[in-house]
């Protein structure tokens, strides 16, 4: 796999200091590998936990004992913890809007609010919790009501949906338009894409708020929530993620890195192992190593010409004179050239990621096996 390191730029809509949470159902026990999986997510720098207590197919007889557990897990561990609700399920539960004491106790750190639950109600709970709306229907009829019942918008935020039935999610446009609105008057945008590993039952089609994201890397539909800006908070939306896309959420949360899988077919590809970065002045066909012609052997031999598919990995060879060892990925497909060979080839599914690699960027290559 490729590691490839961020760099902020502005102009292209990405921001540091994003939260990236994950989701816990409390449909089945929080088993060992539960405990373990939230330690993972922990570890890979995720702060946000999203749960829910007003699911149908929920069994709310263990509701409140597993809703107890896992807000320990989030207190002890400094996490927020958002929980999804609507009009009766608290008092379904044995707990009432009118004592939201328990909850806080707990380390319950906000409550979403879905449907049935009053403007009042919402504005009285804003000064003791954070607030969640939803993003798709909240109005300006909303705020004014809000607004009169003296609500503290520091606590508002505004969250869309998932979507488990496929074909109901958001489209993009609608998805921005609906954002920018959002953050015009002054709301903390949270959105939701889907998991990879274990999904959300009764339809197990994924959890995403565009619709487009159904199916894909959530790493990178993670990333491209970033590149859409007006976007505070990414939360992963079905209750599992694989090894391998924890390992890319943590390197670009905790190290400002991206990680990509790679195949070797050649072994020259060794030489491209160390850190490197993307050049300052990007090229628009390929990511070039700024270093790889500081350290090149002593020569690198031609190989057999290949094509370049986007994606390759190449390095020049002592053909092209001055510039042998250079390293490159393509960014888009390119001829074969008698000066350059191909070592390498991204994964497929990694492939997307080589449009975030901006100028400046760090990265290293390590081979899968």
């Amino acid at each position: 796999f490729i590691v490839v390191e961020y760099n902020e730029f502005e102009e292209t809509g990405y921001r540091r200091g994003k939260m990236f949470g994950f989701s816990i159902f409390l449909n089945e026990e929080l088993s060992e590998a539960t405990f373990d999986y939230m330690e993972a997510m922990k570890n890979a720098g995720f702060t946000g936990i999203f749960t829910s207590i007003h699911i149908p197919e929920d069994d709310e007889r263990h509701t409140l004992t597993r809703l107890k557990t896992l807000a320990n897990f989030a207190k002890q561990n400094s996490m927020e913890l958002v929980v999804d609700i609507s009009g009766n399920a608290l008092n379904r539960i044995g707990l009432s809007f009118n004592d939201v004491s328990p909850l806080l106790e707990w380390g319950v750190t906000g409550l979403r609010m879905d449907y049935g639950i009053d403007n009042e109600t919402i504005a009285k709970l804003s000064h003791e919790l954070i607030i969640a709306l939803n993003a798709s229907t909240i109005s300006e009829k909303d705020l004014e009501e809000l607004k009169t019942a003296h609500a503290n918008f520091s606590n508002m935020e505004a969250w869309h949906n998932y979507y488990p039935r496929p074909e109901t999610g958001l489209g993009t446009g609608d998805f921005k338009q609906q954002n920018q609105w959002l953050k015009a008057n002054d709301f903390t945008v949270m959105t939701f894409v889907p998991g990879n590993k274990t999904f959300r039952g009764p339809l197990y089609e994924g959890l995403p708020t565009l619709e487009k994201h159904r199916g894909m890397n959530p790493f990178v539909a993670a990333l491209e929530m970033e590149k859409l800006g007006n976007i505070d908070k990414i939360f992963i939306g079905d209750p599992e993620i694989t090894e391998e896309v924890i390992q890319q959420f943590g390197a670009y949360q905790l190290d400002n890195t991206l990680i990509f899988r790679a195949e070797s077919i050649s072994k020259q590809s060794e030489f491209l192992k160390g850190q490197h970065s993307n050049r300052m002045d990007a090229a628009r066909d390929a990511i070039r190593s700024a270093e790889a012609r500081l350290r090149k052997p002593n020569e690198v031999l031609p190989m057999i010409v290949q094509e370049r598919p986007m994606g390759s990995i190449t390095i020049d060879n002592d053909l092209y004179e001055r510039y042998a060892g250079e390293v490159q990925i393509t960014k888009r497909d390119l001829p074969a050239d008698e000066k350059v060979n191909v070592v390498g080839h991204v994964l497929a599914e990694y492939k997307p990621l080589i449009a975030y690699c901006r100028p400046g960027q760090k990265f290293e290559i390590i081979w899968e096996d």
